[in-house]
């Protein structure tokens, strides 16, 4: 389970990853790096790499323009072949094997009405996150952002669920939360519950095809939908994604190779997108 230190171990590498992007022409050294974040270098680099399993400067590697462009290419390649092999964003090429369920009809009319939702607030590889949980799935994950009360993303998730019976379990929320960032790949699949459009579906659909570590486009997001001139449309569905690291909306980017905004915050979304493809590339997900 994540304790405070995590919490704080996060907002230095968010920090660094800051300063390392905002001076990357001139390459700072390690001990300038550390010094930043009020670390010894050794330190740092200790708990750097056992965040990111690489080094800060290789992890910055990953977020290059050049970088993501290739990456953009090579994803566009996988998924088509996945989807050629007959696979469903269930097979063991996706992600955290995680299977989407919307509401009914008729719950989407009634708001979530009779919906009995367990939240937490949880550490993570990312920071703070408030995370929702249904029996029929996970059904919301923020991550609380340094310039807001917690309580801000709670109301939130009462605003979207909005007929919900909320209750604070915070053993429970634990659990779902090893199962997602545990160092452990999950034993069963990981569900879940949405309430959005039929579009929105779509949408958050398409993203759970989106393999661990790779990156794509709204507009191949809009062509995987068959609706290829709803680009402002479907950055709205990605947008409005209320599942955070789930359905991975931090995997979608400008098709000129720039990461973009991030609805809580962008450098978090530099550090799931560089976190992310780390891994892959020292094995650690299978």
């Amino acid at each position: 389970m994540m304790v405070i230190e995590d919490k704080i171990n996060y907002l230095r590498i968010e920090q660094a990853i800051q300063y390392l992007e905002k001076n990357f022409q001139r390459q700072p050294e390690l001990d300038e790096v550390a010094e930043k974040v009020h670390l010894s270098p050794f330190h740092f680099q200790r708990i750097f790499t056992e965040w990111a399993g690489i080094s800060p400067k290789r992890f910055l590697q990953f977020l290059t323009v050049d970088f993501l462009k290739s990456k953009l290419a090579q994803t566009k390649n996988l998924v088509d072949a996945a989807e050629a092999a007959g696979l469903s964003s269930q097979s063991r090429v996706y992600d955290l094997f995680t299977t989407l369920e919307a509401v009914t009809p008729q719950e989407y009319k009634q708001r979530g009405a009779g919906i009995r939702i367990e939240y937490g607030f949880h550490e993570t590889p990312f920071g703070l996150a408030l995370l929702g949980v249904t029996e029929r799935g996970v059904c919301w994950m923020s991550f609380i952002t340094t310039d807001k009360d917690p309580n801000y993303e709670l109301e939130k998730m009462k605003e979207h669920w909005d007929h919900s019976i909320f209750h604070h379990d915070q053993e429970l929320t634990a659990s779902f939360i090893d199962s997602i960032f545990g160092k452990k790949s999950p034993s069963k699949k990981l569900h879940v519950f949405v309430k959005g459009t039929n579009f929105q579906v779509k949408v958050w659909e398409a993203l759970l095809r989106l393999p661990i570590g790779s990156v794509t486009t709204y507009q191949r997001i809009a062509e995987k939908i068959q609706n290829p001139k709803a680009l402002q449309a479907v950055g709205s569905a990605v947008g409005s994604n209320h599942i955070a690291y789930l359905i991975p909306c931090h995997r979608v980017i400008r098709k000129d190779g720039i990461l973009g905004e991030y609805r809580w915050n962008a450098t978090r979304k530099k550090s799931i997108v560089g976190w992310e493809m780390a891994k892959m590339s020292k094995g650690k997900i299978d």
